[in-house]
């Protein structure tokens, strides 16, 4: 009874301090060895959810993978307030119209920007008009039918990161990189992502973030830190998703060298965990500890998760020795 008692006061202490991620401080106390072997179960943990997440799109694109990894691009772009909204944009115009425009720039990128339905909020210039105009004969060619501009989060956005602008990146990589899977099933470092992701804009762009507001003239190539979270989110899922389809092993080992040379992800979850000491360094790293985050501090899932069950088991052999 008394045993029983102290294993309900120790789950009781777990749930209690999960909103703040306060195992943290049993993580920092741990040495290396012992750490990684957390890390390395609810790392693959989180890259077997993804999984299953881009094997789901898959089944949606009827078993095309250029058209999931197109999926998973725009998804990836879009980050956290668009990502819906880009994948819808993603079915709407498909990667075969894609391809079929390769030679044509300015289509690709009327087609993409047409079909948000954004570009009505906006003044027109004459570059604009001229998107409207070419997404206007596309998109009946190929049955596009543009989204609602309610459906794009543009409040408390940056410049950087405006749907339309990240179209205009899409649009160069698109138009610059042949043999889109194979290019990023070959990368193996984040310099090897950088180079496949950092394809200047069109002209137009260089001096505008929005339609028609001049701006000083900018560099608007993808910058390190995207192109970070592109190999974390993008790159590493889809070699290790399409590896395990394939079932090729060193395509997996490619994803989890990819995610172990990138430095951590900055977000205010893994600054949390990082008040209890270094415990993101790498990308794989800040991966396991926002699948700890989410899947079980999140849903106050102690008593199932690896960090809960092994705090509970030191706690028990502690009780049993007094």
């Amino acid at each position: 009874m008394e045993e029983m008692d102290a294993t309900k006061r120790v789950i009781n202490k777990l749930k209690a301090g999960a909103s703040y991620f306060a195992c943290g401080g049993y993580l920092s106390s741990l040495d290396k060895l012992h750490r990684t072997e957390i890390y390395n179960t609810l790392g693959f943990e989180r890259l077997e959810r993804k999984n299953r997440d881009i094997t789901r799109l898959y089944e949606e694109c009827d078993c095309n993978w250029p058209q999931t990894f197109y999926m998973v691009l725009l998804r990836t772009m879009g980050g956290i307030d668009n990502k819906e909204a880009f994948t819808e944009l993603a079915r709407r115009v498909p990667y075969a119209a894609i391809l079929r425009e390769k030679m044509a720039p300015q289509n690709i990128e009327a087609m993409l920007i047409g079909a948000t339905g954004l570009l009505e909020l906006y003044q027109h210039d004459e570059y604009i008009l001229n998107l409207k105009r070419n997404f206007e004969y596309l998109s009946a060619k190929y049955s596009i039918e543009a989204m609602e501009a309610s459906e794009w989060k543009l409040t408390h956005i940056y410049p950087n990161n405006h749907p339309i602008l990240r179209l205009s990146q899409i649009t160069t990589f698109l138009v610059h990189t042949n043999n889109v899977m194979d290019r990023i099933l070959e990368c193996r470092t984040g310099d090897d992502v950088q180079r496949l992701f950092g394809v200047e804009t069109l002209p137009y762009w260089l001096t505008h973030y929005t339609p028609a507001a001049i701006s000083r003239s900018v560099s608007k190539r993808i910058g390190r830190t995207k192109s970070d979270l592109l190999a974390i989110n993008l790159i590493a899922q889809m070699q290790f998703a399409y590896g395990s389809y394939i079932t090729s092993e060193s395509l997996r080992e490619r994803a989890l060298s990819l995610l172990e040379n990138i430095s951590a992800e900055k977000n205010s979850i893994i600054a949390q965990w990082n008040s209890f000491g270094p415990l993101a360094r790498s990308a794989f790293d800040s991966q396991a500890l926002l699948q700890l985050s989410f899947e079980y501090c999140k849903h106050h899932r102690c008593e199932e998760c690896v960090v809960g069950r092994r705090i509970l088991r030191q706690a028990t052999k502690a009780t049993q020795t007094e």
